[in-house]
């Protein structure tokens, strides 16, 4: 069952519930980025609120919500604090997957457990070799069930979550695990070294013989290749983070001019925010915040519709791919410059470190590297010229002509 089958919350209900949260993260954003100081808290006022179980259906005790208003919210958190939806992107996947799923007791049983408030991390994406045909993480057999070993990177969000969704080599295929975030021989580090979101949790994750159940191994089927939903789901929740990035960097610099006085000799105005010149800034500040949260809407609707279809029809699944992948470039293209233009509405005071104006442009410039769009802007190309599938499932790391001994390494469903 899709959320559509009930009752869709209104709007304004999730803006009732969810706004006064997003305002009270935002006020701790600029201190959070100073002091690097991991927003537990505020992760565990949106897990009281019931934000993680917004695609729960009603009857196991969430919202119901669409996929557009997922993401509309998304944006919205994004513009009170960027680091927090990309440290939920897989959980959202997750949920969708349970969605998805054929009924049962799995089914209902983690479903009920997101309405309680349980979150998912990741730990996918390895150092080194890397890709998705190559994982070091392995599941080997023991007498009591199954042992996980190994090191990951990136792992999104982890920190902050309940269970780690994670990747690994079972008996020669690529499986889904399932492992309890505090589980006996799970060891986590915020060690994440970006200039930017630096407080998504994206560190190292070891595990050292960790005890696995059957029940907790998803199968040979989990990122298995060809047309899936989520890889376009997961490339939308970072498009939402930049959207959000907009609309804090125009908001912030509007703020900013409407109580600034000075200015100078040679402006056609006495005071900043009456100069034609600023005025036209915070136009195209505007501009490009508002078509960053219409194209991810967009996309979000057609992925409304795909998933109530049930996500099985490969046309529907390359159409939401091209969409998505359409999406990133036109988003990129809009935040980056914005959040550079920004900094022409002053002279040296706009740089203070006590503003830290610059954390839009390095939040947005360093999720924008994620699945890098020279790579989507070849693909999306090769597709509409020659046909050529797009790539669903794919990883970054060693090729197998690679001679490096280490590679850094980011994947779709980790990053």
């Amino acid at each position: 069952m899709t959320s559509t089958e009930a009752t869709t919350p209104a709007d304004s209900d999730l803006d009732a519930t969810f706004g006064p949260i997003f305002e009270r993260i935002a006020r701790g954003a600029v201190e959070r980025e100073v002091d690097r100081r991991l927003p537990y808290e505020e992760v565990g006022w949106l897990r009281a609120a019931g934000f993680g179980a917004l695609r729960v259906p009603v009857e196991f005790g969430g919202r119901g919500a669409s996929v557009r208003q997922v993401f509309r919210l998304l944006i919205d958190l994004a513009a009170a604090e960027s680091n927090l939806p990309q440290a939920l992107r897989v959980h959202w996947a997750f949920v969708e997957d349970q969605l998805l799923a054929a009924p049962g007791p799995e089914r209902e049983r983690w479903l009920r457990a997101v309405a309680a408030g349980t979150l998912v991390g990741n730990a996918i994406t390895e150092p080194g070799v890397g890709a998705v045909d190559r994982y070091r993480t392995r599941l080997t057999a023991s007498d009591e069930g199954w042992l996980l070993n190994g090191t990951k990177y990136y792992s999104t969000g982890s920190l902050y979550a309940d269970h780690i969704l994670t990747a690994a080599d079972k008996d020669g295929e690529r499986v889904g695990v399932l492992v309890a975030a505090d589980a006996l021989g799970v060891r986590q580090h915020d060690d994440w070294d970006g200039f930017g979101q630096r407080l998504t949790a994206s560190g190292t994750t070891e595990f050292t013989d960790v005890a696995v159940r059957d029940e907790d191994i998803l199968g040979p089927g989990y990122g298995a290749p060809g047309p899936t939903y989520s890889t376009a789901y997961l490339q939308l929740v970072q498009l939402a983070v930049l959207a959000g990035i907009a609309e804090r960097a125009e908001s912030d610099a509007r703020e900013w001019v409407s109580a600034r006085t000075r200015g100078y000799t040679h402006s056609v105005a006495d005071l900043p925010r009456e100069d034609p010149l600023v005025q036209q800034v915070i136009g195209r500040l505007s501009s490009a915040a508002f078509a960053a949260r219409a194209t991810v809407l967009a996309v979000a609707e057609q992925l409304d519709g795909v998933l109530d279809r049930g996500a099985a029809d490969e046309n529907d699944l390359v159409a939401i791919e091209l969409a998505a992948a359409q999406a990133q470039l036109a988003v990129i293209d809009l935040v980056l410059p914005a959040t550079t233009l920004l900094f022409e509405l002053g002279g040296a005071s706009i740089v203070s470190e006590s503003l830290r104006l610059d954390r839009h442009w390095r939040n947005a410039r360093t999720i924008s590297v994620h699945n890098p769009a020279i790579q989507k802007a070849r693909a999306i190309g090769d597709h509409l010229l020659n046909g050529a599938e797009l790539p669903f499932a794919w990883s970054a790391g060693e090729r197998g002509g690679a001679t490096a001994a280490t590679a850094d390494t980011t994947t779709e469903a980790a990053r």
